[in-house]
């Protein structure tokens, strides 16, 4: 005789009925995604460098954060970082002390761009290191692209389709010999 387990009914929190109502009226789109570095470490740079990224609105922003870091060469990914939105709203890693502590910090594994409901021309901001600042500012360039046209088949993760510019150094080293106080 196979004894069971009384199973007592779990109550969502609100936070999780709001994702999964939200995750039920997303429809699978493609967009490109134009990011460009605007400072680091409080310096302005107007003419930062940029990516163009291709993506699915089932992407997760742990997903973008991700291929942020790759298109921007970032190899040491252990800093904090987090997407800011003009109304407030912030997503990061919801697991952390610095972030997820508050009710309008979603967590960046669950909240999906498609849940952000990006227009084209809809802009964020998207900050790696939160203690030395690298900003970037995201724009949505184009919303329902092909991406047999754009990247010749749907890609399995977001890709970058287009850059420019030269990429800093994340530790601002110039050369392989380059000090670096944060790693000596």
């Amino acid at each position: 005789m196979v004894k069971r387990r009384s199973q007592v009914p779990v109550t969502p929190t609100p936070r999780a009925r709001r994702t999964t109502a939200r995750r039920a009226k997303v429809a699978e789109r493609w967009l490109v995604l134009r990011v460009v570095l605007h400072s680091q470490a409080d310096v302005d740079s107007s003419d930062g460098p940029g990516r163009d990224l291709l993506m699915r609105t089932s992407h997760s922003f742990a997903e973008l954060a991700a291929a942020i870091d790759r298109a921007f060469a970032r190899w040491d990914r252990s800093h904090l970082h987090e997407f800011r939105f003009a109304d407030g709203r912030r997503i990061g890693k919801a697991d952390t002390d610095e972030v997820g502590d508050r009710e309008d910090e979603l967590d960046e594994r669950a909240e999906t761009l498609g849940m952000a409901d990006l227009k084209v021309g809809a802009s964020f901001e998207y900050v790696f290191d939160l203690g030395t600042g690298w900003e970037h500012v995201c724009t949505v360039l184009q919303a329902d692209v092909d991406p047999n046209t754009v990247y010749g088949g749907p890609p399995a993760e977001i890709v970058p389709i287009f850059g420019w510019g030269s990429i800093p150094d994340q530790y601002g080293r110039a050369t392989p010999e380059g000090e670096d106080d944060d790693l000596a």
